[in-house]
């Protein structure tokens, strides 16, 4: 299969549709990261994308819609505090988990009674998703569990000769996947970090719960169960307060001969070669939106990624901590 990158247009959206109207998958940008996506109503559609990722099949998919989307197609039962949630963060960053009217494929949750469901700020997400007007599921669009892709660069690296065309938007501004949060109950519980943090929900609803996965559960939503977003080059992490140990690590991994990249936040880097360095940046926006761009970087380069976790750990660097933790799992 060849696959084609094309910059966002009417005629390549047209090419989009007629792709996913076939049931077939194409790759876009989102705000986020950019999205594999394929028509959330078609069993053999989201089959497709299971199969192009190496995705477990127990792993649920996120379903995309535009702004204007009649969200009560979808799912049903929506609390009343949802709808201060929209107001104050969609489009954006943010995935909710409502109760599902089964209008999508089964295999986007998996079996699951829930759905989770995403409006993208992206200009170019947007304009897809209202020129094909339908619901979209999407995990990001890379091979399963390598570094998710942000640029469409990444996804071509990924996916060539798997799609037939991947949408260019240019690189995405947020970084790190969308926070996912299960809006079912009487409280908010996020289920997966991202950019719209825990303090950010309780500043609008007052109270907002974290989920942690039990052993033998089946997963509520995306990247709450395998390894992910890791590079094919070997790593190590240390907390931020072990940094003479991450200095020592480093050390001998360059007397051996090999070739190691540090990664780290700004404030640490004067302490390493500045040509060996992956910079973060200086805040927790920064370091989000530069995590897996450094990844993919740092495993074309180095044979050891040293990390170093920065010294922040709430609000939106739960999240980066969260990929970045997943990213240096044995």
């Amino acid at each position: 299969m060849q696959t084609l990158l094309k910059k966002i247009t009417p005629q390549s959206l047209k090419e989009a549709k007629e792709i996913l109207l076939s049931g077939g998958a194409v790759a876009f940008p989102t705000e986020t990261v950019y999205g594999l996506g394929a028509d959330a109503r078609s069993d053999d559609a989201v089959e497709q994308i299971f199969r192009i990722k190496g995705r477990p099949s127990d792993n649920p998919l996120i379903v995309h819609v535009h702004s204007d989307y009649d969200l009560s197609v979808l799912v049903k039962n929506v609390k009343p505090y949802v709808q201060a949630l929209r107001e104050a963060f969609l489009p954006g960053p943010l995935t909710l988990v409502y109760e599902s009217r089964g209008t999508v494929s089964p295999k986007v949750s998996c079996g699951l009674e829930t759905l989770a469901v995403r409006v993208p700020s992206h200009a170019g997400a947007q304009e897809l998703l209202r020129y094909v007007d339908m619901p979209i599921a999407a995990p990001s669009a890379n091979i399963s569990k390598h570094v998710s892709p942000v640029t469409a660069e990444h996804v071509y690296a990924d996916l060539a000769g798997k799609v037939p065309l991947i949408l260019d938007g240019g690189q995405c501004s947020g970084g790190i996947e969308s926070t996912v949060c299960d809006v079912t109950g009487d409280i908010p519980v996020v289920l997966r970090s991202g950019l719209i943090s825990q303090e950010m929900i309780e500043s609008v609803v007052g109270c907002c719960e974290t989920y942690t996965l039990r052993a033998g559960e089946a997963a509520r939503s995306p990247g709450m169960k395998y390894k992910h977003y890791s590079p094919r080059c070997r790593t190590k992490l240390f907390p931020s307060e072990a940094l003479a140990d991450a200095e020592n690590c480093f050390r001998e991994i360059v007397e051996s001969g090999e070739t190691c990249y540090i990664l780290c936040e700004n404030a640490v880097c004067e302490r390493f070669p500045s040509d060996r360095v992956l910079d973060l940046g200086k805040n927790e926006f920064e370091m989000a939106a530069n995590l897996y761009d450094l990844l993919r970087r740092g495993e074309r380069e180095a044979d050891v990624i040293v990390a170093i976790e920065p010294a922040k750990k709430d609000g939106v660097m739960a999240g980066v901590l969260n990929r970045l933790r997943k990213a240096c799992a044995e």
